[in-house]
């Protein structure tokens, strides 16, 4: 997200919405450079997570728990909007017009993604054979450097002023990043629990080759459009 803020956004005041906000990880890291923040997401365990995740920072961040096809604030209520990670899973036919109506005048849309390189880091390489080892039909797998995939349907409300895909080294100890494995879609929520127990055993066997700290290679994506006038 310091991208953002290198080109001007999310900060100094502005009314920023964050759509599928989850735990409020954006808002949360972007509140000290003095924006405005309102998260939205679908999931009320989440918004939960994020009300006392921010209450014990002390961040005065409003949290609402909504669909995003079913945001309803005013014309002209935000100077940006944010979606990290969400962006593939809304209906843009009724999501796009929503969004641009409740943007001000020149407000900006902001996509961000990010994802580890499992043809390029041998960690997260052999993380990912060992799902598929499990789970075949997984589709999240093989990811590699991208723009951020932006539908047609967008283009009919906004303007794509520009993107940029770079690559970032993340942090990880065994055990972070094994509950990282544990938690993406691949593993968590498709095993049943008797190949989960077995899952976890392999992968922290596989976990006792690496180091105990270590780097994944992941890349991230920016796409920044604005509203049309």
């Amino acid at each position: 997200m310091q991208q953002s803020t290198e080109r001007g956004l999310c900060k100094d005041g502005q009314r920023v919405l964050d759509i599928g906000t989850g735990t409020g990880v954006i808002p949360r890291n972007m509140y000290r450079y003095g924006a405005k923040w309102t998260g939205t997401d679908i999931a009320e365990n989440q918004i939960l997570q994020a009300k006392r995740l921010a209450g014990e920072q002390g961040m005065d961040i409003t949290f609402l728990t909504c669909p995003t096809e079913e945001l309803s604030f005013p014309d002209g209520s935000f100077d940006v909007i944010t979606a990290c990670q969400c962006f593939w899973y809304f209906d843009h036919k009724r999501v796009m017009p929503e969004l641009r109506r409740m943007l001000a005048p020149g407000g900006k849309l902001v996509l961000l993604f990010m994802a580890w390189l499992p043809l390029e880091d041998p960690i997260a390489g052999a993380s990912e054979k060992l799902i598929l080892q499990y789970n075949p039909g997984w589709t999240g797998c093989g990811e590699t450097r991208k723009p951020i995939w932006i539908p047609d349907v967008a283009l009919e409300t906004f303007d794509l002023l520009e993107h940029e895909e770079y690559d970032v080294n993340v942090p990880f100890t065994r055990e972070s990043w094994h509950g990282r494995m544990r938690a993406c879609r691949g593993v968590g929520a498709s095993l049943s629990p008797e190949e989960l127990a077995r899952w976890e055993t392999d992968h922290r066997a596989l976990m006792d080759t690496a180091p105990e700290s270590f780097e994944i290679l992941h890349y991230a994506a920016i796409s920044v459009l604005r509203r049309k006038d």
